[in-house]
């Protein structure tokens, strides 16, 4: 690993710890950052088959009210590291990346009460009317998110890479076969979560009718994402019947408001 490849990889960290709590671009989710440390590493397919896989898990994980959520930030970034560092496989990577989370969550809940000073000092600048030292508080706080990525990657960063495989070789088999199948019991949860939130009774169909087709089927993504926009184009315009770029209902008003438009014209003409 070269300067510039750890110098990108801090870069990537910082973006994904900031993205962690503005929430704006979803830079912390694990398929946009695992893709990107595969991208600086020169390993993309293995970021994208990683980031995939934590992304699934990472499903149902969000942050309700003080209920705070395993952090996807530190478990990307540093699990693509390793296992692309020290040529592990996807499921090392994820036994990697169970526990990294968790630290990480309770990373993120210390470096937030910090934060809560910033908060206090912004409120203080804001009676004074100081928008300056509002912004600047706003980018201190933000700032400590960045650190708490990157801060864990330079460490990881300085680890010769045999030390690296040495260490994940050492992990008993049974703690990383029991992380691995905890790790699929958690996309399982993370997945129903989320249909539980997107309970929509009349759209239930075209989610069974997918497993049907992936069980008797041999699409690929490509084409069961091909196939779902159809599915999805044709329901709206069943849905809404639509006429010309607008429903049919819309439509034959506007064609009845027309008509009544043109006999009020030609009885003001003949008047």
């Amino acid at each position: 690993m070269n300067a510039l490849q750890i110098i990108l990889l801090l870069l990537v960290a910082g973006i994904t710890g900031m993205g962690s709590v503005l929430d704006e671009a979803q830079t912390h989710r694990p398929i946009v950052a695992c893709t990107l440390v595969g991208l600086v590493l020169g390993d993309v397919t293995t970021g994208i088959i990683l980031g995939g896989t934590l992304e699934m898990m990472a499903l149902g994980w969000m942050n309700v009210g003080l209920a705070m959520a395993p952090d996807t930030a530190i478990a990307s970034v540093i699990s693509t590291i390793l296992v692309i560092v020290s040529n592990q496989g996807i499921g090392e990577g994820i036994a990697i990346a169970v526990p990294l989370a968790a630290a990480g969550q309770a990373l993120t809940i210390f470096v937030r009460t910090i934060t809560v000073f910033f908060v206090h000092k912004a409120d203080a600048f804001a009676l004074k009317g100081n928008y300056r030292g509002i912004e600047i508080m706003h980018i201190l706080a933000l700032a400590l998110q960045a650190l708490r990525v990157m801060i864990p990657t330079l460490i990881i960063t300085m680890i010769s890479a045999s030390a690296v495989s040495n260490f994940l070789n050492s992990i008993p088999e049974v703690i990383t076969g029991g992380l691995q199948i905890g790790g699929g019991i958690i996309v399982v949860v993370g997945y129903a979560m989320v249909i539980n939130m997107m309970d929509v009774p009349y759209l239930k169909p075209f989610f069974y009718m997918g497993f049907l087709f992936a069980a008797f089927t041999g699409f690929n993504l490509v084409g069961f994402g091909s196939l779902g926009l159809c599915l999805a184009l044709l329901f709206i315009q069943l849905k809404y019947n639509v006429v010309g770029g607008q429903p049919a209902a819309a439509a034959a008003n506007n064609s009845q408001s027309y008509a009544d438009l043109d006999d009020d014209l030609d009885d003001d003409l003949d008047a």
